[in-house]
């Protein structure tokens, strides 16, 4: 009998220890357990594969004005924050915008995408853009590297949601709307295939080669090289499988119309990703334009890629 009571005894504590591990999975990364049964490997990054976020979908909460353009908002209880610009005149539609990678030591709100919101804001459209973890004021980033990348995944669906459950959004019987840029880019590709949703989206230089390869091109920028990720991604791919992570994978999902944007002289984001993006997706891409000589900002033609831009928006408004 006591023997019976001893075993069920360790048993409740490795559950306790497995439940404690995995909840504080953020913190830890990976989590190995030894134990008098085994080893045992908790899998938390299973959480973000695409078939699982299609399953979570997007948690609302609610959308705090904080002034002078800023705002946050909860995801997964943790805040992100953000800018905002209000709509003038003539009322269009909402327009989430997701910036793409940035340095934290040049980082501000409203990087990479304040001067297309404020375009936008002035015709008719009230635009968001998250600053994602670990920047402007929202919460820390966590230590793995992986799940801080697909968090940028849960941020945007949990921004949308939290949207669309504002009663002004109900009541304006608003359009969503997305514009990304770079990184951002992939960030709304994946977004349309996690929701499935009609949103009507603009890409500009999106990054949209598979997972990890679109994160190891960068490496040469980096002071190591890319020694240090390389390590990270083949902890990664010792306990994962990467075509579940890989966006390009799921382009069957997409429902939306899009417009993509491309420069043709941009030095971070090859044309070669967007002409092949466009075959791929060539049954949802309403339009592809391409600006020969323009930089990764659109420089010298951002004025006519932010008309292109509106125009989309207003025509699928």
């Amino acid at each position: 009998m006591k023997n019976k009571k001893l075993i069920s005894l360790i048993l409740v504590l490795l559950v306790a220890i497995l439940a404690a591990a995995v909840w504080g999975w953020h913190q830890m990364g990976e989590i190995t357990i030894k134990s008098p049964v085994g080893t045992i490997v908790a899998r938390p990054l299973d959480q973000y594969t695409f078939e699982n976020l299609k399953k979570r979908g997007g948690k609302a909460s609610h959308l705090i004005d904080d002034g002078n353009g800023l705002f946050h908002y909860f995801s997964d209880g943790r805040r992100v924050s953000g800018t905002v610009n209000y709509a003038q005149g003539k009322f269009r539609g909402y327009v989430v915008m997701l910036h793409g990678s940035a340095d934290l030591g040049e980082y501000f709100p409203g990087f990479g995408t304040q001067p297309v919101a404020a375009v936008l804001a002035k015709n008719g459209f009230t635009t968001y853009a998250p600053d994602f973890f670990g920047y402007g004021t929202s919460d820390k980033s966590v230590p793995d590297v992986f799940a801080d990348r697909f968090q940028t995944y849960t941020v945007t669906l949990d921004l949308i949601a939290s949207i669309e459950q504002n009663s002004k959004f109900k009541n304006q019987n608003a359009k969503l709307m997305i514009w990304g840029h770079s990184n951002g880019g992939q960030i709304a590709l994946s977004v349309l295939e996690i929701t499935g949703a009609d949103y009507p989206t603009v890409l500009w230089n999106p990054v949209s080669e598979s997972f990890p390869y679109n994160i190891l091109f960068f490496t040469n920028t980096y002071a190591d090289h890319g020694k240090w990720l390389r390590a990270a991604l083949a902890r990664f791919e010792a306990l994962y499988d990467v075509e579940k992570y890989s966006t390009p994978n799921f382009y069957g999902w997409i429902n939306a119309p899009i417009l993509l944007q491309q420069a043709g002289a941009d030095e971070w984001v090859p044309k070669s990703w967007s002409d092949k993006l466009n075959e791929k997706l060539k049954l949802k891409i309403e339009n592809y334009i391409v600006y020969p000589g323009a930089n990764h900002n659109m420089v010298p033609d951002w004025n006519a890629a932010v008309a292109d831009t509106l125009n989309f928006f207003k025509k699928n408004e």
